[in-house]
């Protein structure tokens, strides 16, 4: 007798909140060298503009805990798994010992609901990084399971000097119907733009309330934990500058408006609060400026910080770096990855001629032939409804995607048909360009010692043409080169890099830490779709003596 097939809402996570403890906010744990913190994860409930939310947390809290660790110190987690699904926690941006790394079967045995697993966890670098899921990481992003890491850097005068410190995670929540929107059991959805949340998130809350004085040097720690948004952080009414990023300080400090984070990137800004008031926290799009929150300044004296917050360092280490790259930007490539898909939702086999044609993405624009949209590079589609006139210049609405001619795509345009996209209708590929190799079938091995420069394609004549954040674990770190071809004027280490639809990034990674490595998109639904290989990195011989 053929079992019965589990019904669709059999395939879907719960939701239950009853008997949940309420989530705490987030606090600082303070390590040294050789200390032990346990991790547990497990469900909580939340509570978000009258919703009651099922959600997962790091020791009951949404961001888990901020570790503040010493550079070159080493601890042990025992992380225990209470939660929805088996686990693991990756170390994003630490190079730390390859069998800990958090990659499931690659390099340990994921954590059964109800099991145990201890970790050692080392911090060669100054500067700030996370951690979270990788398995369904498209679930337990979204559900809340991230938390931060600031490694306090050996040399004291590494940094600028400030008055204190914040860390921050920008974030995003799909919540529909009193609920988290459902997640399968079976694996993402949402696969073809992944998921963009309706309600806007900061230090998981829906508003940011900070106080500060007049005349204090505030450092906040950024870090992008949404599972696909782009968020453009700003700080509007005090002055900013950026310091560092993913894995230190650039090579110049630079005063900004705002910074630009792709899922999983960071950013370490220093703002004074020079005038008492109000200073806003945006995330700010084309089309839109979303309010996060603000900082209450009150009346205050400057401090020694305040004092030297005009002065712009340089890191000489890094411009040391910039001067010794010159061969590497001029030559070819040792490596050539292409970012490209097929969506076979949208573009089946039927091949009928069709009196009209639309953008799925921005459905005013409309073709009697085939074509492709000039706004976001997507095919037409076949449509039965008449084209609507042609709009006056200046006339219309305006709609996300790329139409803004940046490359990215800042709000869900499609939101049906990316409901309806899952693995097996909307397929992302990273190829090998040598070996014409597709994500987990790629091959690469490089050696402690390396320098491998590697040219990123993001191919505009995919089926959903779309911007992607690549990531490569802590094999080593990277430096980005160039940008279609343009050098990058202002270096840092990095472990993830933004490629906006149709740009070419070469970066020059590092090669450190031996094992096996992975890199992926860090769009969760992407790289859970697949869209992620692994590289072996082998230790460098020594000579006989």
């Amino acid at each position: 007798m053929t079992p019965a097939r589990p019904s669709q809402q059999d395939d879907l996570f719960t939701t239950e909140t009853a008997g949940l403890p309420e989530v705490l906010g987030p606090g600082v744990t303070r390590l040294h060298d050789g200390d032990r913190l346990d991790l547990r994860i497990g469900p909580v409930r939340k509570n978000i503009d009258g919703a009651e939310l099922r959600m997962l947390a790091y020791n009951g809290s949404i961001p888990g805990p901020t570790l503040q660790v010493d550079q070159g110190s080493e601890i042990t987690v025992q992380v225990r798994n209470d939660g929805d699904v088996e686990a693991t926690v990756h170390w994003h941006g630490l190079r730390l010992e390859n069998q800990y790394d958090g990659v499931p079967d690659e390099t340990q045995v994921p954590i059964p609901i109800g099991g145990t697993y201890t970790c050692k966890v080392r911090f060669p670098d100054a500067g700030f990084y996370w951690y979270h899921p990788h398995i369904r990481e498209d679930f337990g992003l979204e559900m809340g399971l991230y938390g931060t890491i600031v490694v306090e850097p050996a040399d004291p005068g590494y940094w600028p000097a400030v008055d204190r410190e914040l860390t921050l995670t920008v974030d995003d929540l799909l919540v529909e119907d009193g609920h988290i929107a459902p997640f399968s059991r079976s694996g993402p959805t949402f696969v073809a733009m992944g998921r963009y949340g309706n309600v806007m998130l900061i230090n998981g809350e829906t508003r940011f309330s900070g106080q500060a004085a007049a005349g204090e040097v505030v450092r906040l720690y950024v870090v992008n934990t949404a599972n696909t948004r782009i968020f453009n952080f700003a700080i509007r009414g005090a002055r900013a500058k950026l310091v560092g990023g993913d894995s230190g300080r650039y090579e110049r400090e630079t005063f900004i408006d705002e910074v630009l984070l792709a899922p999983s990137e960071r950013a370490v800004v220093d703002v004074l609060f020079d005038t008492p008031g109000q200073v806003m926290v945006e995330h700010r799009t084309p089309d839109h400026t979303y309010d996060l929150g603000a900082f209450t300044v009150t009346q205050g004296a400057a401090s020694h910080a305040a004092g030297s917050f005009d002065v712009l360092r340089t890191d000489p280490e890094l411009t040391a770096e910039h001067d010794s790259i010159g061969h590497d930007i001029e030559r070819p490539p040792d490596k050539v990855l292409a970012f490209y898909s097929l969506m076979p939702l949208l573009y089946g086999a039927d091949d009928t001629p069709a009196s009209a044609y639309a953008c799925p993405m921005h459905p005013d624009v409309t073709a009697t032939e085939p074509g492709t949209c000039p706004n976001c590079g997507m095919k037409l589609v076949a449509s039965d409804a008449p084209p609507p006139p042609a709009a006056e210049p200046g006339q219309g609405e305006p709609h996300g995607g790329h139409e803004h001619g940046d490359g990215l795509e800042w709000e869900d345009e499609m939101l049906e048909i990316n409901r309806a996209s899952d693995p097996a209708n909307m397929i992302w590929q990273l190829i090998d360009r040598e070996t014409g190799a597709v994500n987990g079938a790629i091959s690469w091995a490089f050696t402690v010692g390396d320098r491998v420069k590697i040219r990123l394609v993001n191919q505009m004549d995919s089926d959903h043409p779309m911007h992607h954040p690549f990531h490569v674990h802590g094999a080593g770190r990277f430096l980005v080169l160039s940008r279609d071809g343009e050098p990058e004027a202002n270096l840092v280490w990095k472990d993830t890099v933004l490629l906006r639809a149709g740009e070419t990034v070469d970066i020059l990674l590092d090669v450190s830490n031996p094992g096996l490595w992975m890199a992926h998109c860090h769009i969760a639904e992407h790289n859970q779709s697949g869209m992620m290989f692994s590289f072996n990195v082998a230790r460098r011989t020594e000579p006989a003596r």
